[in-house]
């Protein structure tokens, strides 16, 4: 199956277990893969045929800074949710969510949720 995919989506936002995290912020990397065929846009080389990559990005941002989560796995959730429900073409959506700043006393590049979702 074809993708779309959203490398390295730097979001600033308000999640994690610690109140402080809540309150401060830090900023989060998603990384999206939409997978749908591509078949017919690449013949058509119409956008009408796909799904717009920067609709996809609208629509992460969106749901991912509109709560303050506690767990990556939902904010994860509500990004799969949202792209599966607004775009009727895409079967199945990855998503990852890398906190690079997330406190803990480690040296690491980032700890992260990765999650697939399929229409039912």
């Amino acid at each position: 199956m074809d993708k779309i995919k959203v490398q390295g989506l730097k979001l600033y936002a308000y999640h994690g277990v610690n109140p402080e995290e809540k309150v401060d912020g830090q900023e989060f990397i998603l990384d999206i893969k939409a997978y749908l065929s591509l078949d017919l846009p690449c013949v058509s080389d119409n956008v009408d045929d796909t799904v717009s990559y920067a609709k996809i990005i609208k629509t992460a941002r969106r749901v991912f800074l509109a709560e303050k989560y506690d767990l990556l796995e939902k904010a994860a959730q509500t990004v799969a949710d949202a792209i599966l429900s607004e775009f009727p073409k895409i079967e199945k959506v990855k998503v990852e969510v890398k906190k690079p700043f997330a406190p803990i006393k480690a040296d690491f590049d980032y700890v992260s949720v990765e999650i697939t979702r399929s229409r039912k």
